[in-house]
C-alpha cells in the first residue's frame, strides 16, 4: 500500500495508525534517508551531499534505499510506503522491485486537502515547533512542488484502478475512520 498526500495532510500520522490497525510496517522515505545518513552508510553519505545542498536526492539514490528497505524481512506481510514514489520514473522502479518479489500494490491512498487549509495548518505547526523553514513562501513552494510532481503519479495509479482518495481535513480520529473505511472498500473490489 502507498499513502500519498501534500505536506501537512497528515500522512505520517495516518501511516502510523494504518500500520498499527492493519499490522503492516510503515516505511517513510524521510526516515530511511535520516537512518542512512545517521548510520553513515554509503547511500547515506551520497544522500547527505544533496540534502546539505538543499537539493532533491536523485532517483538513483532514493530507489536504492527503497529497494534495500523492501528487501528486509519485516515487509513480508505487507507494508505502507509513505513519501515514495514521487515521480513516474520512481513508479516504474517500484513496479520492478515489486515484480521481482512477486508482489503488487493493493491500494494507493491519497489524502486530499485544500491548499489554504494546509498553509494554515503548516503555519500553525511551525509556530508550535519553532521551525524557521516553515514560512508561507516555503510552504506554498512545497505545495506547488507536490502538485507538479505527484499529478502524474496519481494519474498512473488512477488508470490502474487502485487509487482511493480520502479527505484529509478534520479531526485525526475522523480522518482515520475515513481512511480505514476507504481501505476496506478498496480491498473488497
Amino acid at each position: 500500500m502507498l499513502i500519498i498526500g501534500p505536506p501537512g495532510s497528515g500522512k505520517g500520522t495516518q501511516a502510523e495508525r494504518i500500520s498499527e490497525r492493519l499490522g503492516v510496517v510503515a516505511i517513510s522515505t524521510g526516515d530511511i534517508f535520516r537512518a542512512n545518513v545517521k548510520g553513515e552508510t554509503p547511500l547515506g553519505i551520497e544522500a547527505k551531499k544533496y540534502m546539505d545542498a538543499g537539493d532533491f536526492v536523485p532517483d538513483s539514490v532514493t530507489n536504492n534505499m527503497v529497494r534495500d528497505r523492501l528487501s528486509q524481512s519485516d515487509v513480508e506481510n505487507g507494508f505502507l510506503l509513505d513519501g515514495y514514489p514521487r515521480t513516474t520514473a520512481q513508479v516504474d522502479y517500484l513496479d520492478q522491485i515489486l515484480a521481482e518479489g512477486e508482489q503488487e500494490l493493493d491500494v494507493v491512498l491519497q489524502l486530499t486537502a485544500d491548499d489554504e487549509e494546509l498553509v494554515a495548518r503548516l503555519l500553525g505547526r511551525a509556530k508550535e515547533t519553532g521551525r524557521s523553514d516553515d514560512n508561507e513562501t516555503v510552504i506554498r513552494h512545497r505545495l506547488d512542488l507536490y502538485h507538479e510532481q505527484t499529478e502524474a503519479v496519481v494519474a498512473k495509479y488512477a488508470e490502474r484502478g487502485i487509487l482511493t482518495q480520502v479527505d484529509g481535513i478534520g479531526g485525526i480520529d475522523e480522518v482515520t475512520d475515513r481512511v480505514l473505511t476507504a481501505i476496506e472498500s478498496a480491498k473488497a473490489v
